[in-house]
């Protein structure tokens, strides 16, 4: 061994220089796996080199500020400068082209609304002045006389994401920063965890595989829910989810790979063993049996009981409105997922093409059940690409009660838009598993971080308000927005373009609304309104 290692020291240092890449390059010869690599031997490994951090060059190199998607780098930046308190303002005007087909176009009256000592959305508190206050004009399950309704102290909320798909470091930002604004919190159909108790108010997604209320074969467990929801008292809705934006009428494989002791005991699965989640559910076979099962739920835990659904044929839909329309029983919320997919991973083809746009999906529904004078008694919540201020008002415009975000907030608290959610290799700790790269998140910096986005956010959605003339978001209506058309700049209003006007909401002004024996989250000791 001594004659071997004095003979490699006694090597030239230049010869390994020549050594190696011949080494590699009749390597790369001999192998029949990649062909540029055996075509251009050494020259063909730059190749993919360079495939692998195109994304990245693109990013923050090859393209501008409105070219990117899922959300451009103007977009990002807005995200990221609200989370951190800094300079989110833009100079020498916008450098969109306002005439381009689908531009959204927001009118001012021209009076704005006149604060004084009875209006007002702004929450005083010495700790935070700057602290928005927007509770929903709606009363979830108040209609079906459900034992515990909810008022949602924000018309902004997180939508449902698990743990699982996300860190636990990440879940525990966005619940602690939820605590802080007063959002609710959507676990995603991956089963409450202990990360999602640390304080704000929970929804309870609930998905094909009934993950955490489920017996051994994958079967829904009454017993369980309600135990759930008793030793949870913070859990103030559930929601049964039909499909999701990003893969409609699909269901998942959780790898065994990735089922840890943890996750396992948080969603009622074996280890060792793949999960798969079916497409359909197995409580119900149709949409009658649905309603009977959202009226049972209600019954067993007196919660409000909604849906959450992707929208493509309208049939069902039909059927449910008139089931509601004849029987007065049916869910008390229904969550419109758009198409445009979310942080679900799913295949190209059905994040693509399968299921309609938020705007379609929500308008088509919508106007389903305004036929039959239902509108009034179901609140609707919106949820896809909904964190920017304008495309949250044209959300509320269409008749959106509440709206949820899922992306922005993972931006607010790290997210890069690095889109590697599916590989468990998450850049920033967020999507991933791996405990290396999740230590890198501070849940106490990061729950700050989101608190200022939603603070951000809802502070331009009410001054947006405000500007329109009303003091309210459920004010807004089809006519208070355009849609540029991007011909001979033309533009027309929501309602010529959708075929409807919202219904209008009962709205008994902001004291009404947090005076509300029914309203959820946190209550900032001395906040009161100005």
């Amino acid at each position: 061994m001594e004659n071997v290692a004095s003979f490699f020291a006694a090597v030239p240092f230049w010869v390994y220089l020549i050594l190696i890449p011949v080494i590699i390059a009749i390597r790369d010869i001999l192998q029949r796996k990649h062909t540029i690599q055996h075509n251009f031997p050494l020259v063909g490994h730059f190749r993919y080199m360079l495939e692998t951090i195109g994304p990245e060059l693109r990013q923050y190199i090859v393209a501008n500020n409105r070219e990117e998607l899922p959300f451009n780098r103007r977009q990002r930046s807005w995200i990221y400068a609200s989370s951190k308190k800094e300079n989110n303002y833009q100079g020498f005007g916008t450098d969109q082209n306002m005439q381009e087909a689908g531009y959204v176009l927001i009118k001012p009256a021209m009076l704005p609304f006149r604060l004084d000592s009875t209006h007002s959305h702004h929450v005083k508190n010495g700790n935070d002045p700057h602290h928005y206050t927007i509770p929903s004009a709606k009363v979830i399950g108040e209609f079906h006389n459900r034992k515990r309704p909810y008022r949602p102290r924000s018309i902004v909320n997180v939508s449902a994401m698990s743990f699982g798909s996300l860190s636990s470091r990440a879940i525990e930002s966005l619940n602690k920063g939820s605590f802080k604004f007063g959002n609710y919190h959507n676990t995603g159909e991956g089963g409450l965890s202990p990360y999602h108790k640390f304080g704000a108010d929970v929804v309870f997604n609930m998905g094909t595989s009934y993950f955490g209320v489920r017996d051994d074969d994958g079967n829904f467990v009454m017993e369980k829910l309600v135990k759930m929801t008793q030793l949870n008292p913070f859990v103030r809705l559930i929601e049964l989810k039909l499909s999701q934006g990003a893969k409609p009428g699909k269901g998942g494989v959780l790898p065994a790979s990735k089922i840890t002791a943890e996750i396992a005991e948080i969603r009622g699965v074996p280890i060792g063993k793949d999960v798969v989640s079916p497409p359909y559910h197995s409580a119900f076979s149709n949409v009658k049996e649905m309603v009977d099962f959202i009226e049972a739920m209600a019954a067993a835990t007196g919660l409000p009981v909604g849906l959450k659904s992707a929208v493509g044929k309208t049939d069902m839909w039909e059927e449910l409105a008139d089931i509601m329309a004849e029987t007065g029983k049916g869910p008390d919320f229904i969550t419109i997922d758009g198409g445009e997919g979310g942080t679900g991973a799913a295949p190209p083809s059905f994040a693509d093409h399968v299921s309609l746009p938020l705007v379609f999906a929500f308008s088509t529904v919508y106007k389903i059940f305004q036929k039959r004078n239902l509108t009034d008694k179901i609140t609707f919540i919106a949820s896809g690409k909904l964190g920017l201020p304008a495309q949250a008002v044209m959300a509320f415009s269409m008749g959106a009660d509440i709206i949820n975000v899922a992306r922005e907030a993972m931006m607010s608290i790290g997210c890069i838009q690095a889109q590697t959610c599916h590989t468990n290799r998450c850049p920033t700790g967020i999507a991933t598993n791996n405990k290396w790269l999740e230590a890198g998140i501070d849940p106490t910096l990061k729950s700050e971080r989101f608190n200022s986005y939603m603070s951000t956010l809802a502070k331009e959605i009410i001054e947006i308000t405000h500007a329109t003339g009303y003091e309210h978001p459920c004010q807004f209506g089809m006519n208070d927005i355009d849609i540029s058309m991007g011909d001979h700049n033309k533009t027309i209003t929501l309602a010529d373009n959708y075929g409807y006007l919202k219904t209008i909401v009962p709205y008994p002004g902001i004291r009404a609304l947090l005076d509300c024996p029914h309203l959820g989250g946190r209550k900032i000791p001395g906040e009161k309104t100005v």
